[in-house]
């Protein structure tokens, strides 16, 4: 079963989220902002196949939460794949999540919740799992 790590801070979405995946056939764990995201990937011993990612969130933002992703060389965080789902839909906020690692950028009032788990399918079915 592959497994989802959701960090949003809203937390009527991040349930709803957690529920749809779960409804989907996927393994999910939450967390509300990107320091528990990152303790969250550090402490499982089974490391999520992806992750959903806010920006804007409390005590750690999504990109920084993206910086220290790709600063982690010991967990090798960098392997395990980033989609950001986010109201900011400016231009130079996707241009900046990409280059700080994320895979795909999907701006949430744009894109239904069915749409995000069939892309979310779509990547984990080229991407090879991360390792240890």
């Amino acid at each position: 079963m592959k497994k989802i790590l959701i960090v949003e801070d809203e937390k009527v979405l991040a349930d709803t989220l957690k529920e749809e995946f779960e409804n989907a056939g996927f393994e999910v764990y939450t967390a509300s902002d990107g320091e528990e995201g990152l303790a969250v990937m550090r402490s499982k011993p089974e490391r999520p196949d992806l992750v959903l990612l806010d920006l804007l969130m409390p005590r750690m933002n999504g990109f920084t939460f993206l910086e220290e992703v790709s600063k982690d060389i010991k967990n090798n965080l960098k392997a395990i794949p980033v989609i950001v789902l986010s109201n900011l839909g400016q231009d130079e906020d996707l241009k900046r999540a990409l280059t700080l690692g994320a895979i795909d950028y999907y701006v949430k009032v744009q894109h239904p919740i069915s749409e995000v788990i069939e892309k979310v399918k779509q990547h984990l079915e080229k991407e090879p799992s991360p390792k240890v």
